[in-house]
């Protein structure tokens, strides 16, 4: 339950923004630039913030963000690790998933692959109660529906 002060001092929303932007890679070019400029967001500062939390990423690496604009035109942002299947199709070195997933295997990752990847998936605040059993349970799942065979320790 929210206090009554918190309730007072919330400040009223006008939009979520989700975007998918390169790590580094923020201009105040398309699809930042429209997206924020809609809602008279300092782009520049968006963009500043943004290039400097994500300068531990690899340039271009693909980061989900979601921005919640304020009526006062201000905003706060959320930036969460690359997807999965990002991860996935870097471990496994191809360019897509399988078309017919469960009939055709593209490649095959062992248990210590899903396991880095879940490790790095664990610091999403999605992700961050969950157990790293269950993260990798999630990440097997992905990369069955996506043709990956993960490769059991006893085969």
């Amino acid at each position: 339950m929210a206090s009554l002060k918190e309730i007072l001092t919330r400040r009223p929303v006008s939009a979520t923004i989700r975007l998918t932007v390169p790590a580094g890679g923020a201009r105040p070019a398309p699809p930042v630039g429209p997206a924020l400029g809609q809602y008279r967001l300092n782009l520049m500062a968006f963009c500043k913030d943004f290039n400097a939390r994500t300068q531990k990423y690899k340039p271009d690496t693909p980061m989900a963000v979601t921005i919640t604009a304020f009526k006062d035109n201000t905003f706060e942002f959320t930036v969460k690790s690359p997807s999965v299947t990002w991860y996935l199709k870097k471990a496994a070195g191809i360019e897509s998933g399988s078309g017919r997933s469960g009939h055709v295997v593209v490649a095959t990752l062992t248990p210590k692959h899903i396991y880095e990847i879940a490790k790095i998936k664990q610091s999403d605040p999605y992700c961050q109660y969950m157990s790293l059993e269950s993260i990798c349970k999630s990440i097997i799942g992905t990369a069955k529906s996506m043709g990956i065979k993960v490769q059991n320790e006893l085969d």
